[in-house]
């Protein structure tokens, strides 16, 4: 077991909380920031304090944002017939790259009986709000395709579709370059519900 300075220690401890940082990747973390200048340490500590100062919940979409409402909600090119619902801030950065022209409203989570997380857990009375005023014609479900996020979509579409909104969800299929020998059979039957003429 390796021994280390106290300083040290805590700050292996501390990286290692992040997800995705295991115990060997925060010790190398660790003395990289430690082997490098005092400078670039204290620009790390000053970003991670003013982002988690600086940024906030736009009260429209619940995105994260250093302004309110975000860039997304007040952009004059935004498709407001449309609005994709996502499970985390993460989600909409990715949308973002297909150049999806709608609007987004962030869930911050999925129901998850298992963990305790029900409808009144995640955002969905704030949804429910956006959709009074019949601007809205659409909305994506666009939750993990996984079993929190489906049931997530499930509940939505109950909810949403006696509103008499367009309820779509994102298809689920084959990655693009994927050979069929290597794509599991969820992945594989989703892809075959979600087939389109061509």
């Amino acid at each position: 077991m390796a021994i280390y300075a106290r300083p040290i220690a805590r700050l292996v401890e501390e990286l290692a909380k992040l997800p995705g940082i295991g115990p060997k990747t925060a010790q190398r973390l660790a003395f990289h920031i430690i082997s490098g200048t005092r400078e670039n340490a204290e620009s790390l500590a000053e970003a991670i304090t003013q982002a988690k100062e600086k940024t906030i919940y736009c009260s429209i979409c619940s995105n994260l944002t250093e302004a309110d409402p975000c860039s997304v909600c007040t952009s004059v090119g935004r498709d407001r017939s449309m609005i994709c619902v996502v499970e985390e801030p993460k989600d909409v950065i990715s949308l973002e790259r297909t150049r999806f022209k709608g609007l987004y409203h962030v869930l911050h989570g999925a129901i998850s009986p298992i963990d305790g997380i029900g409808p009144g857990d995640i955002r969905v009375k704030e949804l429910l709000e956006r959709l009074k005023d019949d601007t809205v014609q659409e909305v994506i479900l666009g939750t993990d395709p996984n079993v929190e996020g489906e049931a997530t979509a499930m509940y939505l579409a109950r909810l949403l579709k006696p509103l008499g909104l367009k309820v779509t969800r994102m298809a689920h299929g084959m990655p693009v370059g994927s050979d069929l020998e290597y794509v599991d059979e969820v992945t594989l039957a989703k892809a075959l519900e979600g087939r389109r003429e061509v």
